[in-house]
């Protein structure tokens, strides 16, 4: 496979994105520097690559194929026509580890001019198309298997609201109702049901790799934010471990040993017997974060209050939604083999090292 050298100008046209407002209300994401923000009735663009500009995730690569609108945390690229393929630029992007480029002396930034500048070697269009195909296929599975995972936790949760919120739990036509709530429950705040989880040691985003063996836990959209083979990083609680993004408002259940990125994740764990894991994951997933104050989502979800029920019906609720999860586990174990293959052939597909 031959391949030319050129420029990353070359092959690709720069956009800014642009402010946005916070009360906006619609059906076309809003992209920041890690993923979807929010929501607006405004349209930017389509079909392109959007790059981390600033901060923590300076230099994220991801790709909206639909209407969206870019923050100005973001630069939007598209591919010039008839030289590169738009597969192909973003994981020849996701390949080049943008972050290692940023400059600036209070947070990581980006630029057009630096990335405009950055040397690439890429071959054919019919070749981009080949390997892009290749490296398409396991994110095909990946995403599938991502919906699987959002069907059953949103089967969790009906079922959640259903006993909790509704309070058609079993035997609810024979318990008493005071005050709105269940005798025997209560409403208590989080921060009173959950226990201290110990320090360890966390990985830098800079040294974050792919060719680890323990995945990282962050605040990115994505489940497996990179690896490391650092055992010192190792998180082993016992319990499936619930991660909350304190920027992101991003909540995840970990049920396997990890490493925790160094970029404000909180670590929650139950500490009574009437809040198990699952149950206390199902709670916080109905709490409502998006008027809190951005930079202290965790002091307000510990001052939430969520509904506590009898120990009984607790466990009823745990020995239900426990096979949901188990499920759940299993695609995030095929996730797991899934993304290490893709990650394993991209630097390999995109050196030309092996032949399509």
């Amino acid at each position: 496979m031959k391949l030319v050298d050129t420029t990353l100008a070359n092959i690709l046209d720069f956009y800014n994105g642009k402010v946005t407002k916070s009360s906006e209300q619609g059906n076309v994401p809003i992209y920041g520097s890690n993923g979807i923000i929010g929501l607006t009735n405004r349209k930017l663009y389509k079909d392109a690559i959007i790059l981390g500009r600033v901060g923590a995730y300076c230099g994220s690569v991801m790709r909206c194929k639909d209407e969206f609108w870019a923050s100005d945390n973001t630069i939007v690229v598209k591919p010039k026509q008839d030289i590169a393929n738009i597969n192909y630029c973003y994981y020849l992007l996701k390949n080049l580890n943008l972050n290692n480029y940023a400059g600036g002396a209070a947070q990581p930034l980006i630029t057009q001019t630096t990335l405009k500048q950055i040397k690439i070697k890429i071959p054919n269009i019919d070749e981009q198309k080949r390997i892009a195909n290749i490296l398409s296929a396991y994110d095909d599975l990946i995403d599938n298997n991502q919906k699987q995972i959002k069907l059953l936790e949103e089967a969790a949760m009906r079922l959640y609201k259903e006993w909790f919120v509704n309070l058609r739990f079993p035997g609810y036509e024979n318990t008493k109702i005071v005050d709105g709530v269940p005798e025997g429950w209560e409403y208590k705040e989080v921060g009173s049901l959950i226990s201290k989880t110990p320090r360890t040691k966390q990985v830098k985003k800079s040294e974050y790799n792919n060719s680890g063996e323990i995945p990282i836990i962050d605040q990115s959209r994505e489940f497996i934010a990179g690896y490391t083979d650092d055992r010192e990083t190792i998180v082993d609680l016992g319990v499936p471990v619930i991660v909350f993004g304190d920027h992101t408002r991003i909540l995840k259940l970990i049920n396997f040993p990890f490493a925790k990125g160094a970029d404000g994740t909180q670590l929650i764990v139950s500490g009574v017997e009437e809040m198990p894991q699952h149950l206390l994951y199902c709670s916080l997933l109905n709490i409502d974060l998006s008027n809190y104050h951005y930079a202290r989502h965790f002091k307000y979800l510990k001052a939430s209050k969520i509904i506590v029920p009898t120990k009984n019906i607790s466990e009823e609720f745990e020995s239900i939604v426990e096979i949901y999860f188990k499920v759940i586990q299993i695609l995030i174990d095929k996730i797991f083999l899934l993304q290490k293959s893709r990650d394993f052939l991209l630097p390999k597909l995109m050196n030309g090292e092996i032949e399509v």
